[in-house]
């Protein structure tokens, strides 16, 4: 049994700590920013990132301030991301920023970007 596989691209998908949302639904929100962040990829990033079978990790920010910034960052190294707004029609109210979707980009440079971040 070989070791762990060598994964060059990724996604990082970032959800607030100060909403309180249940289970269900940041899984949702982290589902959105998923598929918000993908749909901005190139397509040679979209090709590698499938190949190597999507890895995907999952952070949690302190505040609406913090993904603001991450997407800021992720932008100007262009990275493909996207900031999720909540519809407001079920657990918290509408526009509520949530979540944010980095990548697929390459994992080196998510991690100068979500390095000091916490696992959820």
């Amino acid at each position: 049994m070989s070791g762990e596989p060598d994964f060059k691209w990724k996604q990082c998908l970032v959800i607030r700590s100060d909403v309180k949302m249940s289970c269900g639904k940041k899984c949702a929100q982290v589902a959105h920013a998923a598929i918000g962040a993908y749909e901005n990829a190139g397509k040679e990033a979209k090709k590698a990132w499938l190949s190597e079978g999507q890895k995907k990790v999952v952070l949690k920010a302190a505040g609406e301030r913090a993904l603001f910034e991450l997407k800021t960052i992720a932008e100007m190294a262009g990275i493909p991301c996207t900031l999720i707004q909540d519809a407001g029609l079920t657990e918290i109210p509408p526009g509520t920023v949530t979540a944010v979707g980095l990548g697929p980009a390459r994992s080196e440079e998510l991690d100068r970007i979500t390095g000091g971040l916490q696992l959820l």
